[in-house]
């Protein structure tokens, strides 16, 4: 990596420059300051790695960035908006991998016709992925990997068939830029259930039985923890004969 420059969030979407050394490889997560990707934003800084780290909420982002220290930086970013995730990576350093965990979105049935859990679903989702990539482009290293992150019904829907079917898009999307973006790799991550904060910060009337159902479906009898999804991902960023594949951390919910 030659070298560049950092930027240290500080304050409500403001950054400063700082240097960084030559031998200091830099990720970036969209989608870091919660759950799965905080939990990869940890490991990497664990091993001296450096992480840009996005978010929407500057409370939330400025937060994580004192919590993981002088190994982070980052800014506040929009994926649904294609000018703020552009402007995310206008003054990136060159970036070993991209992970894209950030999502918000509505899940329902076919039959209700809401445009908030199909079309709306897929711009959140898909879209916001999608466009994550090509502005990162530029920054990508010509060996860096990207991680793109769908989930488990992919391959066994419970309703939600807009749901289903944006993950299988994106694990479509994940092979198809894995050829097309050679010798750049790209993979997928599909996680099941999973124990996060997006799961905590609901009501206990609808956790705990989400979680007790997801126990009879899959093998494992219980919820993946963010650690556990982290090391996926984790693996899938420093695999480097992994390209064009979709990692199934779901605790065999799939085999069922």
């Amino acid at each position: 990596m030659n070298k560049g420059n950092l930027f240290r969030f500080n304050g409500a979407g403001s950054m400063n420059m700082v240097a960084f050394m030559s031998n200091t490889r830099t990720y970036a997560i969209i989608g870091g300051t919660a759950g799965i990707g905080l939990a990869l934003a940890r490991k990497l800084t664990a091993r001296s790695d450096h992480v840009l780290i996005g978010g929407r909420s500057p409370d939330r982002l400025e937060s994580t960035l004192a919590a993981l220290g002088s190994s982070a930086s980052g800014r506040t970013v929009d994926m649904t908006d294609r000018s703020s995730t552009h402007a995310f990576f206008a003054d990136a350093p060159e970036l070993s991998g991209l992970f894209t965990p950030a999502a918000s979105y509505q899940t329902g049935a076919f039959r209700d016709g809401a445009r908030e859990t199909s079309e709306d679903l897929f711009d959140a989702k898909f879209w916001s992925q999608y466009w994550a990539v090509h502005a990162a482009l530029p920054r990508l290293a010509a060996d860096a990997s990207v991680v793109l992150m769908s989930g488990a019904a992919s391959i066994r829907p419970i309703g939600a068939p807009a749901y289903a079917a944006c993950n299988s898009a994106l694990e479509g999307l994940a092979r198809g830029l894995a050829l097309e973006l050679s010798p750049i790799r790209v993979n997928c991550l599909s996680p099941g259930t999973t124990d996060s904060d997006l799961w905590r910060d609901r009501p206990a009337e609808i956790r705990e039985p989400a979680y007790a159902y997801w126990r009879e479906l899959c093998l494992v009898r219980r919820p993946a923890t963010v650690e556990e999804q982290a090391h996926a991902a984790l693996f899938l960023l420093d695999n480097t004969n992994m390209t064009g594949n979709t990692l199934f951390c779901d605790g065999g919910y799939t085999l069922r």
